[in-house]
């Protein structure tokens, strides 16, 4: 499907220092980041309490915090649950207090604001588990990253996986660079945003790559150049449309998704903008740098040559 049809080609690649100029200094900047300040990490990897408490009506958010605030635990999360009368609040392992006593004093604090609020569930993450909950989270990010590359070594040729790799790696550490610049905090769900844009940018870079490949076939005399800048033209509708449709869908959780989708739909909201950037124009630069031919995608079949008769 395509709403509109650009009939000359846009030199994509005569841009392509500027573009990958621009990327590299963004991804230094996030590494640098990371670095300096690191990822604000939840309960999660860090270990803590997650407590589920309900209210007879809707709960107040703000003044939950307030009260928590006030006792010293300033790094609790306190998010809207299921429906606006449940609220889970998860609190940061503190030295010389136990799971129960933090839960309890939590619980106590909050009861002088709403005698009737009631406790659902209570659980504690120890260090130990969030330790292998990051180390399991790194070892799924590697794991889908060697995933992609042979699947796109496979179907095209190690070019064109080595540019992908590059672009989605650069899309994780910039959704990482942002995370660790603002602290937002840093929990699963954040994980499983970046698993899903890594799947997300490399279906953009498919696209790209099986017309490029086509091209190779129909655009005979065309220079390296020309061809992907036609590959990438012929598919910008289709960019457009994909895109704005899940920005979209991605925006409604982020404005109306509560806090429990926030991080969530922020990280989805990040990747999928620089998803559009890497795939057209950090990838497909990568890719004629690395010198990608019509002979590297299209094999020629020697010509037979006819017996001679006697």
């Amino acid at each position: 499907m395509e709403l509109f049809r650009i009939k000359q080609d846009i030199p994509f690649m005569s841009y392509g220092r500027l573009t990958t100029a621009i990327s590299l200094i963004t991804f230094l900047l996030s590494i640098f980041f990371l670095a300096h300040k690191g990822l604000n990490m939840g309960v999660d990897f860090t270990g803590g309490t997650v407590m589920e408490i309900a209210y007879p009506q809707t709960a107040d958010i703000a003044k939950i915090r307030s009260a928590i605030d006030s006792i010293g635990l300033s790094e609790a999360s306190v998010q809207n649950f299921g429906t606006s009368r449940d609220v889970l609040i998860r609190l940061p392992v503190k030295k010389g207090v136990t799971s129960a006593q933090l839960s309890e004093e939590v619980l106590t604090v909050l009861k002088k604001d709403e005698a009737s609020v009631q406790m659902r569930r209570i659980e504690f993450v120890g260090p130990q588990v969030g330790q292998e909950l990051y180390e399991n989270g790194a070892m799924a990010l590697l794991l889908v990253s060697l995933g992609i590359m042979a699947y796109l070594a496979v179907r095209f040729e190690w070019r064109f996986a080595v540019a992908a790799i590059i672009a989605n790696m650069h899309d994780v550490v910039i959704i990482l660079g942002f995370f660790s610049f603002f602290q937002w905090e840093f929990n699963l769900t954040v994980l499983a945003a970046i698993l899903a844009v890594l799947g997300y940018s490399v279906n953009e870079s498919v696209v790209v790559f099986d017309r490029v490949r086509e091209n190779f076939r129909k655009m005979r005399k065309a220079s390296v150049p020309e061809v992907i800048n036609n590959a990438i033209t012929r598919t910008m509708s289709r960019t457009i449309i994909t895109h704005a449709m899940t920005q979209t869908m991605v925006c409604s959780m982020l404005f109306f998704g509560g806090e429990v989708l926030h991080n969530f739909s922020l990280a989805l909201t990040i990747g999928i903008l620089f998803g559009i950037y890497s795939s057209v124009l950090v990838a497909s630069p990568i890719v004629m740098w690395l010198g990608v031919s019509r002979e590297n995608l299209i094999k020629v079949e020697p010509k037979q040559t006819a017996d001679a008769t006697p």
